[in-house]
């Protein structure tokens, strides 16, 4: 009796330290895109206005030109967007606790190796950010500079909905049970690789969808917002695998249309 008590207090506080990450992270980027003067859609208020055009070189010079800022401003974004597509997965592994040997250690295994290659990512664009700003494709705030660049990442992430690496991608984030049955792991260690290889195949179903925050702006919480919800619906058993190709249907269309925005302002 008594251990069955602790064990339902320690599920809760699992996930309500869970659930208290998630409002953190999406504390915390309110919290910077307010102390930037940024609008939902990551645009600069009058004051950011009047600052830009009283020193256009400023972009170079704030903390989102430099690495260490830049890449903790992804690592918690990451936190803010990924971790609520993760309750299926987690909620998934609460159910092969008693028939295959689960454990809170192991809950706790797959939770930290998903983090850590959503973290690896989160440097990896971070670089990738850097490398536009500097190379002047995108601004401070990681806008695309150029309605052909944000036409072509819109066709791009688009075109890949149809891809056979999405497919199978969407396939294990679609149904977490497929993959625990194929690769289960014991214990605390167990855990973390298995964790390590879904946070893997969730990069490589959802990268698109972090990379549209160069047509949005990265700093923009309505995109975060919205690309949030869908990729949560997109993982849902019952309807995921029909949002994939429908959203890649509309993004190519959004690319379109920018495209010929763009060709009738320079025609």
């Amino acid at each position: 009796m008594v251990a069955t008590q602790l064990s339902s207090l320690l599920r809760s506080a699992l996930w309500l330290g869970f659930f208290g990450l998630i409002l953190w992270a999406w504390w915390v980027m309110y919290t910077m895109a307010m102390s930037m003067d940024l609008d939902l859609i990551g645009r600069p208020g009058p004051m950011g206005q009047a600052m830009a055009a009283m020193d256009p070189r400023m972009d170079m010079a704030m903390p989102m030109a430099e690495f260490g800022p830049l890449f903790a401003m992804w690592a918690i974004m990451m936190a803010a967007m990924m971790l609520p597509t993760m309750v299926p997965t987690l909620t998934t592994y609460e159910r092969l606790m008693a028939s295959a040997t689960g454990t809170r250690a192991g809950w706790l295994g797959v939770l930290l190796g998903y983090g850590l290659v959503w973290v690896a990512f989160a440097a990896l664009i971070a670089g990738a950010q850097l490398a536009l700003l500097f190379g002047g494709a995108i601004d401070m705030l990681g806008i695309a500079r150029s309605p052909w660049l944000a036409a072509g990442l819109l066709v791009a992430v688009g075109a890949f909905q149809f891809t056979r690496a999405k497919e199978v991608c969407h396939g294990v984030c679609h149904s977490p049970m497929s993959y625990f049955l194929g690769r289960w792991r014991t214990g605390f260690t167990g855990g973390v690789r298995m964790g390590v290889g879904l946070g893997a195949f969730c990069v490589g179903c959802c990268w698109g969808f972090m990379a549209l925050g160069f047509v949005g702006g990265v700093m923009s919480l309505l995109w975060m917002g919205l690309a949030t919800l869908f990729m949560v619906f997109e993982k849902l058993p019952q309807i995921g695998h029909r949002l994939r190709k429908p959203a890649g249907v509309v993004l190519i269309a959004a690319g379109i249309v920018v495209a010929a925005q763009a060709a009738g302002t320079t025609g």
